[in-house]
């Protein structure tokens, strides 16, 4: 997010000191460069304010996102964020999955469930859409929409992809499957190819559901995404400095 700094007008026509020996005559026997040095250190604290404030990241998305069937600690964002604090970043991850969302549910709600001061945003949807058999066009203007708006929000974006269930056809599958990275290619966003990759089919990691990732397989997709993560954190941090 953009932090503001306060400008007055005077001190950019008259400078600093002279402003100061006019507004403060008694205190004259001060030097231009006390004054100046004053000026630094109030500065200070501001921006070092600044920098201590944690990366805000937000997991915008659905079930998969929201952890259903999860107990306490085990969702996506829950598990992500001390994994990224265990690799000493200082963020913060917030949970805005809602279960059963679709794309069109996430454009409606975007605005009351994304906080203006996120810095990361990632967004997981989709699935539903697929599931329900929606036409992947609708679900790419809604995903883009979507994008757009937080793009304007000064919000960095992560795309994480998802893949048309095979039972649903070729055909289905080649309009579905390109969404992601067709968008992530025009918006210059980082694209996670396939949210479930190494879940998805795999009993070992899913719950009884066949479809949810268990509490292993929520593990295992954040040890697979953490580099990705890890990464945007990094350019947010030099774009920062």
């Amino acid at each position: 997010m953009a932090w503001r700094s306060y400008k007055a007008d005077d001190f950019g026509k008259y400078g600093f000191s002279r402003m100061a020996f006019k507004f403060f005559p008694h205190f004259q026997p001060f030097k231009k460069s006390s004054f100046l040095l004053l000026a630094f250190l109030l500065a200070v604290p501001a921006s070092g304010a600044a920098r201590a404030e944690p990366v805000q990241i937000v997991g915008f998305g659905d079930s998969l996102m929201a952890g259903y069937g999860l107990g306490p600690g085990e969702s996506f964002p829950e598990k992500l964020e001390a994994a990224l604090q265990a690799k000493g970043f200082d963020v913060a991850v917030a949970n805005a999955g809602v279960s059963g969302d679709t794309t069109s549910g996430g454009l409606t709600r975007l605005e009351w469930s994304v906080p203006e001061e996120a810095d990361v945003v990632v967004v997981e949807l989709g699935a539903n859409d697929m599931l329900r058999g929606i036409p992947p066009a609708s679900t790419e203007a809604n995903l883009e929409a979507i994008v757009e708006k937080l793009q304007a929000r000064g919000h960095r974006v992560v795309l994480a992809g998802m893949r048309a269930a095979p039972n649903l056809g070729p055909d289905y599958a080649a309009a579905f499957d390109p969404i992601y990275e067709r968008l992530a290619g025009k918006y210059g966003l980082t694209l996670i190819p396939f949210f479930l990759d190494g879940v998805a089919a795999e009993p070992t990691f899913l719950q009884e559901d066949g479809m949810h990732p268990n509490a292993k397989g929520i593990e295992r997709m954040v040890e697979r995404l953490l580099p990705v993560i890890a990464r945007v954190l990094e350019e947010q941090k030099e774009e920062d400095a």
